[in-house]
């Protein structure tokens, strides 16, 4: 399985600009996102082009913030540092692979 690499503010901005970036908005007390890491992992392991990353809002309440992230899990795509997709909540390996395709 691969491993989701976990951003930091001081990380964060240098991660997201080249090519496409995964971000998962997630807090270990939240049951949707415990569900979603493995989906993340699979994936990871399968679509190598795409970087994917973790963000625990309880430790980088700023870059929640800054995203306007008001849910978790919320899963932002970057493209080249830019939002490039925004999904709210439990995301199923299916609707993960159409929105990253």
């Amino acid at each position: 399985m691969a491993n989701l690499r976990n951003l930091t503010s001081a990380t964060f901005d240098e991660t997201i600009q080249n090519g496409k970036v995964l971000v998962d908005f997630w807090a270990t007390w939240c049951g949707p996102c415990r569900m979603q890491t493995p989906v993340l992992e699979k994936l990871a392991g399968e679509m190598g082009d795409i970087t994917f990353t973790k963000v625990n809002v309880d430790e980088e309440p700023d870059l929640a913030q800054r995203f306007g992230v008001m849910s978790i899990p919320t899963l932002l795509v970057f493209n080249n540092g830019q939002v490039e997709k925004t999904l709210v909540g439990f995301q199923n390996e299916a609707q993960l692979k159409a929105a990253l395709s």
